[in-house]
């Protein structure tokens, strides 16, 4: 199931309207439609204030499998199932198959001069690990250069966002809410 019909779907079994979602995620009805629809690929942000006002998690909305336990994951399996966004970035959601794990982790490849610069902030914690490229993340008022390697752990309720300097990056990210929603 696409990833627009799958929050529709989940929507409507709870009997909740697109101005009850939206009004909760702090966005407009036309653009929780459009997402709906299939017409607009939303970035992480939105998609992890859609999965709050839903009671669920993002891989729940990514993937249907079920698994409890251990999940192993190749990489060339996340290179297939990468999501593109139109702002400049791609994701894979990892461990997807595992239902009521605690982090979200999430595999993404970013391209200068396709991203867009947006302050982020949502519930809980996030993790960034840096693959291959080089960038910048501005948490609050700290900016931290960060090369092939390096880490940075904050939480994600501050303002944080992103710029690159090398043409692409590839990065590890796990976003933790703090509870099993």
């Amino acid at each position: 199931m696409e990833l627009g019909s799958k929050i529709r779907k989940i929507r409507k079994e709870q009997n909740r309207s697109l101005d009850d979602i939206a009004g909760v995620c702090g966005f407009t009805k036309s653009l929780l439609s459009k997402i709906e629809n299939g017409k607009t690929v939303p970035p992480i942000g939105t998609l992890i204030k859609i999965a709050e006002a839903l009671g669920t998690k993002i891989s729940l909305l990514l993937d249907d499998s079920d698994q409890g336990g251990t999940v192993h994951t190749t990489g060339e399996m996340n290179i297939k199932k990468m999501i593109k966004t139109d702002k400049g970035y791609s994701f894979s959601a990892m461990a997807v198959e595992r239902p009521d794990k605690l982090m979200q982790p999430f595999f993404f490849i970013a391209k200068k001069g396709k991203t867009h610069k947006r302050t982020l902030s949502h519930v809980g914690e996030e993790f960034i690990y840096v693959l291959e490229g080089k960038m910048i993340y501005k948490v609050g008022n700290v900016e931290y250069t960060l090369n092939s390697g390096d880490s940075l752990y904050f939480n994600s309720f501050e303002d944080h966002t992103y710029s690159l300097i090398t043409d692409e990056v590839r990065y590890i990210s796990v976003f933790c809410s703090n509870s099993k929603a």
